[in-house]
């Protein structure tokens, strides 16, 4: 049965994740510089972004080494640090892409349609992995580690996917960004 302190955070989770892919998507299709305001394009970011979601792969494997190590408080530390690498993904590409033009992908062929599957692949399981990352925190937080393990056996692929295939989709396209 579920108390209610899991409702309240139930709730929550829902709302955040509703609401996060939501104000992404809205600003994503906000570029501030074609409404008239004198901002740089926030070209260095990409970069930036990617090597954080390549660090976040990292720590999220380095989080899974320690817990089954028995290292509960570094698993605990190391999920908080990939936790933030997300937030500062997600803040770092809103912020790129309300200053900058899209960016098309040039590539032909198969290339193309790999990119393509890597890039709506990504996209999608980023919606998804936002529920899943916060139920399996709360889970956590709230000593359910029982759940918490569960939950966190279809987290962690997925969240990890996520991270990965933003780095590939990065050196994908790549090349294509003007200088």
């Amino acid at each position: 049965m579920e108390t209610n302190k899991e409702t309240k955070y139930n709730k929550l989770i829902v709302v955040l994740s509703v609401a996060i892919p939501a104000v992404v998507a809205l600003l994503f299709g906000v570029n501030l510089r074609k409404l008239g305001y004198d901002v740089q394009p926030l070209s260095f970011l990409p970069p930036i972004y990617a090597t954080i979601n390549g660090l976040t792969a990292f720590v999220l494997i380095g989080a899974v080494v320690a817990i089954k190590n028995g290292n509960r408080k570094l698993h605990e530390n190391l999920m908080k640090t990939a936790i933030a690498c997300s937030v500062a993904f997600l803040g770092m590409y809103v912020a790129y892409h309300m200053t900058s033009d899209s960016t098309k992908f040039g590539g032909e062929g198969v290339v193309k349609y790999l990119y393509y599957f890597i890039l709506i692949t990504h996209i999608l399981l980023s919606v998804i992995i936002i529920p899943l990352v916060l139920t399996t925190y709360v889970k956590a937080w709230s000593e359910q580690f029982d759940k918490h393990k569960r939950i966190a056996k279809i987290t962690f692929p997925i969240w990890l996917y996520v991270a990965v295939t933003g780095v590939v989709v990065y050196l994908m396209i790549s090349p294509y960004y003007a200088h």
